[in-house]
């Protein structure tokens, strides 16, 4: 067996060293560090500011667990929150603003606690095609937001994501209400669609939504369901190329007077929740 020289040897562990010192640099840093609240809480600061995020969270973290009881415990908290959400460890930020919120059910930022917890969920969102659970999770704490705090600064955006969040949910059940009209599973379809209407009634999809539902009742042989649906449509959204086309459909099959698309759902005067 050949053997390795001398030099070959250190250049190969001068390499192996130099990894070495890689892998650490970028692990997270872990044990315990030594200094006052303020040294603490600095050191964290700077790193932040240096964008050495998981540093900054090992700062805060070690500040709550040696100083529990001083005022700056419960600041540091919500600082290893942000700072984890920042290094996109989501799912450690959530757990320390879980703490956070049960500990201190009446701090001041608990506005930001739960809007910061949406927005860990809301960076996870996946397309309309995948499971949706980051997706209500996020809704909900958005929800938190808007329904408990109002008046915060947090209020507006977590409203605005809200809707995003409505939309997305809603496009996961056009999704699948879609493939099972494909496959001819109308009643499955017409579940779907419903759902839309009446949980995202508010969101884009839901002129589709209730398009889809005439499409589907006919195809079921509903001629009654179907010109219903055509005529929430229209009293709901009557400019909606949506409706234009429910129109036609219903026309064609003897379900709405032909030349009176603009007066006819205006004149049956339903609300979307006739249809339940």
């Amino acid at each position: 067996m050949p053997t390795v020289s001398t030099p070959k040897r250190r250049l190969w562990a001068g390499v192996a060293l130099a990894a070495l010192l890689v892998g650490c640099a970028s692990a997270k840093p872990e044990g315990e560090l030594t200094g006052t609240i303020g040294s603490l809480y600095n050191d964290g600061m700077d790193a932040l500011k240096e964008g050495r995020f998981d540093s900054a969270a090992h700062n805060f973290g070690e500040l709550e667990r040696q100083y529990p009881y001083s005022g700056w415990a419960t600041r540091a908290q919500v600082m290893e929150a942000y700072t984890q959400f920042k290094a996109g460890n989501f799912e450690e930020s959530n757990q320390s603003l879980e703490r956070f919120i049960k500990q201190n059910p009446g701090h001041p930022d608990l506005p930001y606690a739960y809007y910061l917890k949406g927005l860990n969920h809301y960076n996870r969102l996946t397309d309309v095609m995948r499971d949706q659970a980051q997706t209500r999770l996020a809704r909900d704490a958005f929800q938190e937001v808007v329904n408990r705090f109002p008046q915060s600064k947090y209020a507006q955006d977590a409203k605005l994501k809200l809707t995003l969040t409505e939309d997305h949910l809603a496009g996961r059940e056009m999704v699948v209400g879609r493939f099972y009209q494909e496959q001819q599973q109308y009643l499955a379809a017409v579940n779907r669609f419903k759902a839309v209407v009446k949980d995202y009634q508010t969101t884009a999809q839901a002129p589709e939504a209730l398009y889809r539902l005439v499409e589907s009742y006919l195809a079921l042989g509903v001629p009654d369901e179907a010109q219903r649906a055509g005529a929430i449509l229209g009293y709901n959204y009557p400019s909606s190329d949506w409706y234009a086309k429910a129109y036609d459909l219903l026309t064609g099959n003897n379900l709405a007077p032909a030349g009176q698309r603009a007066t006819w759902a205006q004149q049956l005067k339903r609300g979307i929740k006739d249809l339940f």
